[in-house]
């Protein structure tokens, strides 16, 4: 193996910031790997521990950090309106679910039936962001302040500022157990979705568009690609992945509540766009790189509550982190890094 491509590996920085987590981790305090089996209040088993607590939270994030990937990588910016979009599908998930009466005794509507609505609410909405971005040139983070500003009053007025409450058992295994399987069925959710977009990346062309448009438009389009079209597509596909995040939000707790939830989460699926290795600015990226960033964000997090940081200070210590992880994940340090590795390793000779 050549020395000097080993720190130009896309997933060397992400799986070194987990290997460093996890030793951290196993040197402060080993109880931090141990997985329990227990039963929950229904009496079903379940698995409990800080590492389901990763997989279980870390899924809400790889969910949107898939849509986040392909709007970064066309666009060269990011969407910050995701968690209040998130406030908007979890709404609407409860208003067709509770109808008229915020308190029903009795779903009003079947669940899938809510998901599809929120579905296509989430993806309007992403096809809003998309329209300022791709055909009105507006700079992402700013086309997205506008929902990112207006999202949590809109999600308040969808249910005229209730508090919907869903007592129908079988709402809360989206975001909790499904009854039997003792895994967290966010992580099932979050798989499938990661299946779906690698089988959409293999057999279409989405990928290969997406990153072509985010290297460079002006060539994109002398090839027969309309880059206006893909920037608008990856945004309405970030839009389907937040209705994804609102239903396991919303299911938790079987209600909402308006300010809170999501709260921050953006900058998170951001985080872990730039801690696959992704450049923000747009162009390639590496699907799995992201997902696994977004799971390695959430260790993080897990290990700061862990660690009982102040939840006021939990956003610097984690930005401190984070930061250096990006950084060393840059190009420019990447290959710093390989330069040095190539003077102080012992060269091998080739038979």
């Amino acid at each position: 193996m050549n020395n000097k491509k080993v720190f130009n590996k896309q997933l060397l920085i992400p799986i070194a910031a987990l290997a460093a987590l996890a030793i951290f981790n196993l040197i402060v305090d080993p109880s931090f790997f141990k997985i329990s089996l227990g039963t929950n209040s229904a009496g079903n088993p379940v698995l409990s521990g800080y590492l389901i607590t990763i997989l279980d939270y870390g899924s809400e994030l790889a969910i949107l950090a898939i849509g986040m990937t392909l709007v970064t990588a066309a666009s060269g910016g990011q969407d910050i309106s995701v968690g209040a979009t998130i406030a908007i599908a979890g709404s609407v998930i409860l208003r067709v679910l509770c109808g008229r009466d915020s308190r029903p005794e009795t779903l009003q509507a079947p669940i899938i039936v809510a998901f599809l609505a929120a579905c296509i609410v989430s993806m309007l909405f992403g096809a809003f962001n998309g329209i300022l971005v791709a055909y009105f040139k507006i700079q992402p983070m700013v086309a997205t302040l506008i929902l990112f500003t207006a999202g949590r009053s809109i999600a308040a007025w969808i249910n005229n500022n209730e508090l919907p409450i869903i007592s129908e058992p079988s709402f809360g295994y989206f975001g909790g157990y499904i009854p039997g399987i003792p895994i967290p069925t966010p992580f099932f959710i979050a798989m499938i979705c990661v299946i779906v977009i690698m089988l959409v990346l293999k057999f279409t062309t989405l990928g290969l568009y997406t990153q072509s448009v985010g290297i460079n438009g002006s060539s994109s389009r002398l090839n027969g690609i309309n880059p206006e079209f893909i920037k608008f597509l990856t945004f309405v596909i970030l839009g389907l992945c937040v209705a994804v995040a609102g239903l396991i939000k919303v299911s938790r707790l079987s209600t909402i509540n308006y300010s809170v939830i999501a709260k921050d989460i953006e900058m998170d699926a951001i985080l872990a766009v730039a801690l696959g290795g992704n450049a923000l600015s747009g162009g390639k990226f590496n699907m799995t790189a992201s997902v696994l960033g977004a799971y390695i964000i959430q260790f993080l997090t897990t290990t700061l509550y862990k660690m009982n940081v102040n939840s006021d200070a939990l956003s610097a210590y984690k930005a401190v982190v984070v930061i250096v992880l990006v950084v060393l994940s840059t190009p420019i340090v990447r290959k710093k890094l390989s330069q040095l590795w190539a003077k102080i390793a012992p060269k091998k000779e080739v038979a």
